[in-house]
């Protein structure tokens, strides 16, 4: 039986330029497992603690190097010796070590960085693809992916408030279609962009910044531009997308003008009800299918009046109002809130606990959406956590820039890989 041999911990740059942790694990047959976690911009309050050193003179504050030392100084010595293969011993054996409840001791993105690692060491060690070692021989289903076309909110230096919009090829034959539909789309938008005068900068997750005025003209010049590329709105290709509410919420009122760059102007401020039914409007005159973090966090009485209303229309996603915590989402079953999840492995910590999430939302009758963040590296391990579990949807962002498309890419060689065991599956809702 192999074992843990050797950990190291460094700091790396994320898609952001902001550090963040990576480690090394070598087995006693020398296999190597490297894994690197990402960071969010807009974070749930309840989201495993990410630890970072807060010196001024050091990355402005960014710095992870106690992360690093929790990893090379504390964890390690506790972990050497240990199989590879027991995922959940060594899961556990680090949560044990933290002692607290959101990881603020030793840091979730030191803890992860490790149980990620481990993982990708003990497939190699039995010589199976990591989504095969993790889920089993049934996994076979790709993702329909949720690509962002447009960055707005915090992801962006632009007034609109929402914060991610994105199409959906809902109809494809395979994942490789569905990237072709993708990028006939994107590239459609981008010409249009350029011609009406308009920036093709992108933001934080690959999209484009157009300085819009309003939602609705971002949501006009994206249906418009599925029509230009050939394709059914409804049919063939959907809308999402994420309010990101949170950010906007303020004093028990949605500030639509949160992001305005002309400071001028008089706050656009919405109740609750106001904007479950601006919500519920945009969703009659629009192909939209899946709205994400659609109320605040805290917001429960608002959440519970956006699943009345729209719940058993379209897909309604709970990102930080669950952050991926099993607790959390049983509370939002129990209570009627949403009928999906976004899972994003560094609110959690461990993959341990990340895979628990996803089974109860899987029991409880929620959608699970694995999901990116808007600091990501190279890692592509949360493409291969798709495929393992046959989660029918994922989020990466745009088709641009390399921390996006290797995890494209590699669900592009996964498909390859599966061959005729392959499936991609329709939109059902």
């Amino acid at each position: 039986m192999s074992k843990i041999k050797f950990i190291k911990a460094r700091q790396i740059l994320d898609s952001r330029g902001h550090p963040t942790v990576e480690v090394d694990i070598l087995t006693t047959n020398n296999i190597l497992g490297r894994a690197s976690v990402p960071s969010g911009s807009s974070k749930g309050e309840q989201e495993a603690f990410e630890l970072r050193d807060n010196e001024k003179d050091s990355f402005l504050g960014m710095s992870v190097s106690q992360a690093i030392k929790n990893v090379n100084n504390i964890i390690a010595p506790e972990l050497i010796g240990k199989s590879v293969l027991d995922q959940f011993h060594i899961d556990r054996l680090m949560l044990e070590l933290d002692g607290t409840k959101n990881k603020k001791r030793l840091g979730a993105n030191a803890i992860l960085a490790i149980s990620l690692a481990n993982a990708k060491a003990a497939s190699k060690e039995v010589g199976l693809p990591i989504y095969q070692y993790i889920g089993g021989s049934y996994s076979h289903i790709l993702p329909i992916p949720l690509v962002n076309v447009v960055n707005g909110g915090k992801h962006s230096n632009i007034s609109i408030a929402f914060q991610e919009f994105m199409i959906v090829p809902i109809k494809a034959k395979n994942f490789f279609e569905s990237l072709h539909i993708v990028y006939n789309i994107f590239y459609h938008l981008k010409n249009f962009l350029n011609e009406k005068g308009y920036s093709t900068n992108v933001g934080d997750e690959g999209g484009f910044s157009p300085n819009f005025e309003k939602i609705e003209n971002i949501l006009d010049i994206i249906l418009e531009n599925i029509h230009l590329s050939g394709y059914e709105p409804y049919d063939e290709v959907g809308i999402a997308i994420d309010c990101a509410a949170s950010e906007l919420y303020e004093n028990k009122k949605y500030n639509y003008s949160k992001f305005n760059r002309d400071q001028k102007k008089d706050p656009l401020l919405k109740s609750s009800e106001d904007h479950v039914q601006y919500l519920s409007f945009l969703s009659r005159k629009y192909p939209i299918i899946s709205i994400e973090d659609g109320m605040d966090q805290n917001d429960w009485k608002g959440w519970k009046l956006l699943t009345d209303e729209l719940g058993d229309k379209i897909q309604l996603v709970g990102d930080d109002i669950f952050v991926t915590q099993i607790d959390n989402l049983r509370r939002g079953v129990n209570n009627g809130i949403a009928n999906s999840i976004l899972i994003k492995i560094n609110q959690v910590g461990t993959l341990t606990e990340t895979m628990n999430t996803i089974d109860f939302a899987k029991k409880s009758g929620y959608k699970n959406v694995i999901s990116h963040r808007s600091g990501e590296t190279e890692d592509h391990f949360i493409s291969d956590l798709s495929v393992a579990f046959n989660i029918e949807q994922i989020k990466i962002g745009s088709i641009c820039r390399s921390e996006r498309t290797s995890k494209y890419n590699q669900l592009l060689r996964i498909e390859e890989d599966l061959g005729k065991r392959s499936v991609y599956p329709n939109w059902i809702f």
